[in-house]
């Protein structure tokens, strides 16, 4: 083990190409999970997954469902970078002695690249709620001008449609945010990120490591392309699923701006409490397919690209299987 070093470049660049080519291929269905999530008891816009597309689609456009997308695009290669980086580096520490890592010590080192990769995700994530979640408040907001138009109509009365509200821009938000709130404007929900990606990235690295390791020729060589891709979305759908109630709430924590009579939050247990006595505990598994579906193929994708070592064939290095 003494001569294995980490080419922190190379896997740097290897998760930066996977979070740009995963983002790419699943974005729609992340904005549905958000546009799902934030949905409340009486508010509903969008029944299922595929409802929420097809309007988005009838109502912004094709790049509708793209939008918060460049937010991810230019955030997600540091945020997927640190994660796949830093887990690396943590079972490179621990497995110093040259013993095989034992499930707790791989845990350990999951939990380690979660908490490093929040730096990067709980602004990302802020910013994209917002523009994810103005589609759903616009079409909450068009509902609502058209039942009030018809009961006006039915009483007699002259029906004004409401002006349409105005979309913000990932620039402007950021401004917005550091005007009024400072530093900590863009870190709101970071304790409810924490509580989403530790876990996940405990449960997420250990079962991907293990589950590669099953499809490892007896030559002792990496394991195939295949294998590779099959464990990330195994254990990218595994760990999403498992941590979907503190993604439904820190999604509700992050979104700016409530439709009409929708629930407001103090924090974490206070959510957590409204969420449980208004809509039940089902409500705590709102966009948990959809979340899987973004996952999978997220991790997936990324952990080819990273075992496959793109960044070392580019920069002429060795692969070093982790």
């Amino acid at each position: 083990m003494a001569d294995k070093q980490i080419s922190l470049p190379a896997k740097l660049i290897n998760g930066g190409i996977a979070g740009l080519i995963g983002v790419t291929c699943v974005f729609p269905i992340d904005l549905a999970k958000t546009r799902l999530q934030n949905q409340q008891n009486g508010q509903r816009v969008y029944t299922s997954m595929s409802d929420c597309l097809i309007k988005t689609i009838r109502s912004e456009g094709y790049f509708g469902m793209y939008r918060g997308a460049a937010v991810n695009l230019t955030l997600v290669t540091p945020e997927k970078a640190i994660k796949l980086a830093a887990n690396d580096f943590f079972r490179y520490q621990l497995s110093k002695d040259g013993q095989k890592l034992t499930l707790f010590k791989e845990m350990l080192a999951g939990c380690g690249a979660g908490t490093c990769q929040v730096i990067v995700t709980t602004p990302m994530e802020m910013l994209k709620i917002q523009l994810q979640d103005a589609g759903r408040l616009a079409a909450q907001r068009k509902i609502l001008s058209a039942q009030a138009q018809l009961s006006g109509q039915g009483s007699g009365q002259p029906s004004v449609e409401a002006p349409a509200t105005p979309r913000p821009t990932a620039t402007q938000l950021t401004r917005d945010l550091l005007r009024s709130r400072g530093i900590a404007g863009l870190y709101k929900g970071l304790g409810a990120t924490l509580l989403r990606d530790v876990p996940f990235s405990i449960v997420y690295f250990p079962l991907f490591a293990n589950l590669n390791e099953l499809g490892r020729p007896a030559s002792g060589e990496k394991s195939p392309f295949y294998v590779s891709f099959l464990a990330g979305c195994v254990a990218g759908s595994a760990a999403a699923v498992a941590v979907n109630p503190c993604d439904v709430v820190k999604t509700r924590l992050q979104s700016l701006q409530r439709g009409i009579n929708e629930d407001t939050y103090s924090g974490f247990l206070d959510c957590a409490r409204k969420i449980l006595r208004n809509e039940g505990p089902s409500a705590f598994l709102k966009g948990a397919y959809c979340r899987a579906l973004v996952i999978a193929p997220l991790f997936g994708i990324a952990q080819v690209v990273y075992f496959l070592g793109i960044a070392e064939t580019l920069l002429g290095l060795p692969r070093v299987q982790p």
